[in-house]
């Protein structure tokens, strides 16, 4: 791993300065020196404006949220954060990476989920360079590594929980949604840290089963929701026909034995759960 050295390289506007008064100097020299007929004076003129034309090469502008990786002769010497302008030596090799966030808007991927069901998933991930030396020199093309690896982060999330939870608790991608952006956020870190870059956020953008299930998919959960709503109904509905039976035992409103109980709970769960209106019988006669 590339260790990071920040640098201070020399002010721009002062080496500005002084490689202009060279160049005045060296072409005062070489008009005298032409003026005269004298060569020594010529010599060190063309000589003066030949090594201000190299040194201006070494001025470089740094822009804010930018940084320059400098390496001379293969070697890294630092790299420069602060903006402005600069001068370095001449035959240092300047590369510019940006230090602002990036999003990556992952593409649709077809994956199979814990369960095994084919389903599309994308995610978003905000990065932003951290190291410019291992972004530079740990890695081969740091912003094609960021993107092959969401995409495999991705991949392993996905088949790591369930598309939807078939029971309470259990953490799924459809239902665990702060849960599963976590986990993915800290895998991306693990994954990236190699090439200098922090991951500021990570989130899916997609999440749906492929379309060849999704009818089927979509059936099962709508099962799921009538057995629930049903459960529920039944439930209420056993509460009401037991305080109802308290009530007329307590006011003694009624007496029923056991065999009219159970004809008058059997009835009175038909009206409440039943999916259509109940049509009333009104007996006229006895109730025995």
């Amino acid at each position: 791993m590339t260790r990071e050295i920040t640098r201070k390289p020399a002010p721009g506007a002062m080496m500005l300065i002084l490689i202009l008064a060279l160049f005045a100097l060296s072409l005062f020299m070489l008009i005298g020196g032409a003026a005269d007929g004298a060569l020594g004076p010529i010599l060190l003129g063309v000589a003066g404006i030949v090594i201000s034309v190299v040194l201006s090469i070494g001025f470089f502008i740094v822009n804010p949220n930018e940084a320059a990786v400098l390496v001379f002769f293969g070697r890294y010497t630092g790299s420069v954060k602060r903006n402005g302008f600069f001068w370095v030596n001449p035959f240092t090799v300047k590369t510019k990476i940006s230090l602002r966030a990036r999003n990556l808007n992952g593409e649709k991927l077809k994956v199979n989920d814990q369960a095994g069901n084919p389903i599309e998933i994308a995610a978003v991930v905000v990065w932003e360079v951290e190291s410019t030396a291992q972004a530079r020199f740990d890695v081969d093309d740091y912003e094609e590594y960021v993107q092959t690896q969401s995409e495999s982060a991705v991949r392993h999330l996905a088949t790591s929980y369930p598309y939807d939870s078939r029971e309470d608790g259990e953490p799924s991608l459809r239902g665990d949604i702060e849960g599963v952006s976590e986990q993915l956020e800290k895998e991306l870190g693990d994954r990236l840290g190699r090439a200098g870059v922090r991951v500021i956020e990570a989130r899916l953008s997609h999440l749906a089963y492929a379309p060849e299930i999704a009818g089927a998919m979509l059936q099962r959960q709508q099962a799921d929701a009538i057995i629930a709503a049903r459960a529920k109904i039944v439930e209420g509905a056993v509460g009401m026909v037991e305080h109802a039976l308290e009530d007329l035992s307590r006011h003694e409103v009624v007496q029923l034995d056991e065999e009219r109980k159970a004809t008058m709970v059997s009835n009175l769960l038909v009206v409440l759960c039943s999916h259509q209106e109940a049509q009333p019988v009104v007996n006229a006669g006895s109730l025995f």
